[in-house]
């Protein structure tokens, strides 16, 4: 199994545990905080880009950036995250830059492929080791919402669903015993 099949697999098992039952709930009726609005000029929209192509890069399938997870972050940070969230992702994407520079001496974009999934790692590691050793009542940590939304906004865009999972435009009949064959792609419909 590759890294993409494996995501792939995460983001359909944990997508709706993790990211959509409270917006499904309560849908996205948030207040925006004033700070939400920066996320949209075109170079905060190029960086999110980065970041998420970073998490998912192009392989057999496109990566995270051509299918434009860089302008669908902004919009679901917006209306779908809680003022508290909000601030959360915003002061994460500083820590990213911060974090660069104090490894690296560069800002994120300066850096190369490698580099970028380097530190990134890293992060994800903080990030794992924060969410085992919090509170209930803490937030979560910005790097998970980065990596839920880069997910969520990958698999539900038309090159995700079209490209990274198998795609019929109009499915036949329901077949409940349809034989699996080991590597084969999970289902966008």
């Amino acid at each position: 199994m590759n890294r993409r099949e494996a995501l792939a697999r995460v983001a359909w098992i944990m997508g709706g545990a993790v990211v959509g039952a409270n917006l499904f709930l309560e849908g996205c009726t948030r207040t925006a905080s004033k700070n939400v609005e920066g996320l949209f000029d075109p170079e905060t929209v190029d960086f999110l880009g980065d970041v998420a192509d970073t998490i998912l890069p192009p392989t057999s399938s496109p990566g995270a950036k051509e299918a434009g997870v860089g302008a669908f972050i902004p919009v679901m940070v917006r209306d779908c995250y809680t003022k508290e969230e909000q601030d959360v992702f915003i002061d994460g994407l500083g820590k990213i830059e911060d974090a660069a520079n104090a490894k690296f001496g560069k800002k994120f974009q300066e850096l190369s492929a490698t580099e970028r999934t380097e530190l990134l790692n890293a992060i994800d590691r903080e990030a794992k080791d924060y969410q085992k050793n919090k509170d209930s009542k803490d937030p979560n940590h910005y790097f998970n919402l980065f990596k839920q939304l880069t997910l969520l906004g990958f698999f539900t865009s038309e090159l995700g669903a079209t490209k990274a999972l198998r795609y019929v435009q109009v499915p036949g009949r329901f077949d409940g015993d349809y034989p699996y064959k080991k590597g084969d792609k999970a289902w966008a419909t």
